[in-house]
């Protein structure tokens, strides 16, 4: 199984995952031409996505959502209550995702499976769900927009070889940011975004012996420092005696490498 980051923040998101037989797009929060630069970028075949997941509705994750799943052929997983959502409308096929259950995704005329679990999160946009993927005992987890640490959630999401976490802003950086005082009390809310430190504390309850790679996602470029957020989270891994962890930042304009889970 490998995961790539095809862009994070505010801007856009989607993740990229080839598991054996089965391709999975998370989120298509960028445009439909851009999405597909991307895309060609990390040498994904035309119409090679099998299944397209939304996290939530909020367009930086669900912008080109149906448009993208229509191209591709493939099923598009949402909460139900966003099934009609204007960026999702598109899709031809569509399946509700069970939130707190786990489903499998299907390759193409049946070949593979990758088992998945969509996990409750708290956030401004309901419902926003966390993923989890497990495919040949290897486990993958995306973990974005998340309002406050909570520790169901991560025992929900437990035993990730590549962990996805969300490291948004630093507390004094958001303080002088160039936002209104509505929107930094809604990213510093229960239900907004992870500061660094909050990240930290997630990661103390993900982090675990079999965690190689995390890569701090949803990193604001207006109210963050890439170097603040890496710093924060390699200290927390330290003080776990994880200091092994290879710590990686993912970027709004260009996508990652292709990471072996």
């Amino acid at each position: 199984m490998r995961l790539q980051v095809l862009s994070s923040g505010s801007e856009g998101n989607a993740y990229l995952l080839r598991a054996g037989e089965v391709t999975v797009l998370v989120d298509a929060g960028l445009g439909v031409r851009v999405l597909s630069e991307r895309m060609q970028a990390a040498r994904l075949a035309p119409r090679a996505v099998d299944h397209l997941l939304v996290t939530h509705g909020h367009l930086d994750h669900s912008r080109s959502a149906g448009a993208v799943a229509k191209r591709q052929g493939a099923v598009l997983h949402c909460a139900e209550t966003i099934m009609t959502h204007r960026a999702l409308d598109r899709a031809p096929r569509k399946a509700a995702l069970p939130i707190g259950g786990e489903f499998l995704l299907d390759g193409r005329d049946g070949r593979g499976s990758l088992a998945a679990k969509a996990v409750l999160l708290p956030h401004d946009c309901d419902p926003t769900v966390a993923f989890r993927f497990e495919h040949a005992g290897r486990v993958a987890v995306i973990l974005t927009d998340m309002g406050h640490p909570r520790a169901e959630v991560a025992r929900a999401l437990a035993g990730a070889h590549i962990l996805v976490l969300e490291s948004n802003h630093d507390p004094a950086l958001l303080r002088t940011a160039p936002y209104p005082q509505a929107l930094q009390e809604r990213i510093r809310g229960d239900r907004g975004h992870l500061s660094n430190e909050q990240a930290a504390t997630m990661l103390a309850d993900l982090a675990h012996p079999g965690l190689h790679t995390l890569v701090l996602a949803h990193i604001s470029k207006k109210a963050n420092r890439v170097e603040l957020a890496l710093e924060v989270a390699v200290a927390a891994l330290e003080r776990l005696g994880l200091g092994h962890v290879r710590v990686l930042a993912a970027a709004q304009d260009a996508i990652g490498p292709a990471l072996e889970v």
